[in-house]
């Protein structure tokens, strides 16, 4: 059993999520009673956030590079980032690490293809959304991603900002997601949602449109982690 690294804090109820669901998916996988060894370095959304604002890539690698250098101190063998958006610096901060780094952007692509979809609407942050780091990685495995219209984007990402990481999940955004999420299947076209921010499961778990899977980036990062915990 390997010793696990996670940076978490961004945000705090998805790093929970985390946590619950890999002690969950390890114990089914090794029903003797044991638990998994975890490490979690709980860093500050706000900051993240503010670097993301003023655009500094670099202050975000920075910041999570010193994380996982905990951790990897601390006794983790292998480390994740528990959160979408920071893998905008993912490749970066990997090159830095000196222990292997659980990609949820290439864990998400390879469920997606596994599961023979080839057009899956994307939602997450601004930062998110506006990013090529997963359409790119999508499109090397012949998958196409589409985003929202941008007035849809910059609502999404009110939100998330200002309710869904502070703990706020109101019947009525997620009303309002529900209806970006259908038009986009009626104008797009599009066979599946990608779930590409860790509190986006916590406001639209259950409710899913008919016909419609939602793909959950932290439920297939952490099945990733509970493989590489138990190799």
């Amino acid at each position: 059993m390997k010793t696990l690294g996670i940076v978490g804090g961004i945000g705090p109820e998805s790093t929970i999520e985390y946590y619950r669901f890999i002690l969950e998916g390890y114990r089914a996988r090794v029903p003797d009673g044991s638990a998994p060894h975890l490490i979690i370095d709980s860093i500050d959304v706000n900051r993240a956030i503010a670097l993301l604002d003023a655009n500094d890539l670099a202050g975000l690698t920075n910041y999570i590079s010193a994380a996982i250098d905990r951790l990897a101190r601390a006794g983790a063998e292998i480390a994740l980032i528990a959160a979408n958006t920071p893998h905008l610096v993912f490749d970066e901060v990997q090159r830095r690490a000196t222990i292997p780094m659980l990609s949820i952007v290439q864990a998400a692509c390879d469920h997606a293809r596994g599961l023979g979809l080839r057009r899956l609407g994307l939602l997450g942050t601004g930062f998110t959304m506006r990013a090529r780091f997963f359409p790119d990685t999508f499109a090397r495995a012949g998958l196409e991603l589409i985003t929202p219209r941008e007035d849809e984007q910059a609502f999404i990402h009110e939100k998330y900002i200002h309710e869904l990481l502070k703990n706020q999940f109101l019947p009525e955004t997620r009303t309002a997601l529900i209806g970006i999420i259908e038009r986009m299947r009626k104008d797009e076209g599009i066979e599946a949602l990608l779930l590409a921010g860790t509190e986006l499961p916590l406001i639209l778990r259950g409710a899913e449109p008919e016909g419609l899977a939602f793909l959950d980036t932290t439920m297939i990062h952490v099945n990733a982690a509970v493989d590489a915990i138990v190799q």
